[in-house]
């Protein structure tokens, strides 16, 4: 699907006066309302794809939020605080989609903010046209979460949610490398270990319209981790790094925790991402 389709359904833009890519995606990342949040996702792609958003003069400086905007709710906890999730029933669903949605809700803020830090890498301009295309997807993604909960009486900010995720943006905000390492090599490639199981479950339990929304995102994961592989490779190619080697290096230096199996071992092949990238470290842990 080429990019214009995929946003040609999003409205004008309107995106606080930016002209430039980097302007706009730090707009995105410190907004604080999670549907303005979506709508500036949509208009900023629009406007790129379209040619009304230049990268700007790459020696600006566009100072990045250390920290993305949030609504009041949910309040967010450290990881070891988080309560136990309920699994059984309604309640276990909604707590799924609400954690699924946190999920989301973060990689929005991520990806921009990995085109907003790193406008002025020596990178061709396909590699923004892909990461503005993974940005509108996660901000879709959150936004069919958002609707789901609430056709089940539930909305985002319901439970408590915990902050790790926006660790590995901050660990990584000093490095192109580490941020394309850590994001869609490890973090959405195991959306594609677990995605396919929690899918079912819903299925079985006769949620179809989640497991639907469900079958979108691990659709468009395999894709972002595709773009993950890719510009992984021209960047270690480009510093005459071996991608293995340098991909270990840079989990065990930022990652915070093991790369746990079961792997989806087909659905990562598919993406580019062999099992030299990823089984050494489960055999070897990564825990600093």
């Amino acid at each position: 699907m080429s990019h214009t389709l995929l946003v040609a359904a999003a409205d004008d833009p309107t995106i606080d006066g930016a002209t430039s890519l980097a302007a706009a995606a730090r707009a995105i990342v410190a907004c604080s309302d999670t549907a303005e949040k979506v709508r500036l996702a949509k208009s900023t792609a629009k406007a790129w794809y379209g040619g009304r958003l230049s990268l700007g003069n790459r020696s600006d400086r566009i100072e990045m939020p250390d920290r993305p905007g949030r609504p009041d709710k949910p309040e967010l906890l450290p990881p070891r605080q988080m309560p136990k999730r309920t699994t059984g029933g309604l309640k276990g669903r909604i707590a799924l989609l609400h954690s699924l949605a946190h999920i989301e809700l973060n990689a929005i803020d991520m990806t921009w903010d990995l085109v907003g830090r790193f406008v002025r890498a020596p990178v061709p301009t396909a590699f923004f046209d892909d990461w503005v295309q993974v940005g509108l997807e996660e901000a879709k993604h959150f936004e069919l979460l958002a609707k789901r909960l609430h056709r089940l009486d539930a909305g985002y900010g319901d439970h408590p949610a915990h902050d790790g995720l926006w660790q590995a943006a901050q660990a990584t905000k000093d490095s192109l490398l580490a941020r394309v390492a850590i994001v869609p090599l490890v973090l959405e490639a195991r959306g594609l270990d677990v995605g396919p199981a929690m899918q079912a479950n819903l299925e079985a339990g006769g949620d179809m319209q989640s497991a639907a929304i469900l079958a979108i995102i691990y659709r468009d994961e395999k894709r972002h981790v595709a773009y993950g592989a890719k510009w992984f490779r021209f960047l270690c190619e480009r510093e005459k790094l071996a991608p293995e080697p340098t991909f270990h290096a840079l989990v065990r230096q930022y990652f915070r925790g093991p790369i746990k199996p079961p792997f989806n071992d087909k659905a990562r092949a598919e993406a580019g991402l062999a099992p030299g990238f990823y089984k050494p470290l489960s055999a070897l842990g990564v825990t600093r």
